[in-house]
């Protein structure tokens, strides 16, 4: 099983909020190019996950940023 960040509901709780990516990208430390890199990865560091459940205020992250997928 590989564990991937479920970028639909992610985007869904960047714009529930009235924020962009790219204000998200800021607040995580990377760039906008890096952030669209790691939405079609699915994948985002431990500190990046962090910093985006409390900028986003997300009540269950574990839905967002621990999908399983089977491969």
């Amino acid at each position: 099983m590989i564990i991937l960040v479920d970028t639909n509901l992610l985007r869904g709780k960047i714009a529930e909020k009235g924020k962009s990516q790219a204000e998200i990208a800021k607040a995580i430390g990377v760039t906008s190019k890096t952030f669209y890199n790691k939405m079609t990865k699915k994948v985002f560091g431990s500190d990046e996950i962090e910093i985006m459940i409390a900028e986003l205020d997300i009540k269950n992250p574990m839905e967002i940023f621990f999908a399983p997928k089977v491969t």
